[in-house]
């Protein structure tokens, strides 16, 4: 039942055959982190892409102050992990923490490759994938550049409220570029219904 999760993610994209749908995932395998533990370090190598089956992700890195800046949250249905390290095979700037008791489904590069030449449908799946993830980043580059804190937070809020309601104030700050501290008085604002410039 672990892939079956992953079985409709990959239907909605791609008309997979029955058979190329079990071999998409039998190239999968379960891995299981406990809340806090990390999937990856930065600095290590990336040798697994993770499904999210169940559980929440943040992907950050960290500057020279020891600031953390979340890049990305992955909770259930969502894909995590450091791209570049992943398929360039060197050292990660990313670290990826379980913020829950997380469950994924992970393939290693050469059974990703693998599965390129043997189904061409995994090409498309992947391309979509990517197109997805390069949208999101641009949207979410130009909100940093043209909204105001509260604007970010309120758009965060109405793009994943369901997500919004597992982190705390600082892993959502973090996310945001803002302290913690704001992130609280934009929520006490909220809570009572007025509106200040961010």
């Amino acid at each position: 039942m672990r892939h079956a999760l992953l079985e409709r993610h990959l239907l909605r994209h791609v008309a997979f055959s029955p058979a190329e749908l079990a071999a998409c995932c039998d190239r999968f395998h379960p891995h299981r982190v406990r809340k806090k533990e990390f999937l990856l370090r930065e600095g290590d190598v990336s040798r697994w892409e993770g499904f999210v089956v169940r559980g929440c992700f943040r992907l950050f890195s960290t500057d020279h102050d020891g600031n953390e800046n979340v890049l990305y949250f992955a909770a259930e249905d969502w894909w995590v992990t450091d791209i570049d390290s992943f398929h360039h095979e060197t050292p990660a700037h990313l670290s990826i923490q379980a913020l829950e008791d997380s469950e994924l489904l992970v393939i290693g590069k050469a059974d990703k490759d693998a599965l390129y030449d043997e189904i061409p449908g995994v090409e498309k799946l992947f391309r979509i994938m990517t197109q997805r993830t390069l949208v999101a980043l641009q949207r979410r580059l130009i909100q940093n550049h043209s909204f105001t804190a509260e604007e970010r937070y309120r758009h965060f809020l109405a793009a994943y409220p369901a997500l919004a309601r597992r982190l705390t104030n600082v892993h959502i700050a973090s996310y945001l570029g803002i302290t913690p501290e704001f992130v609280s008085k934009i929520r006490r604002r909220i809570a009572t219904g007025s509106r200040q410039p961010g």
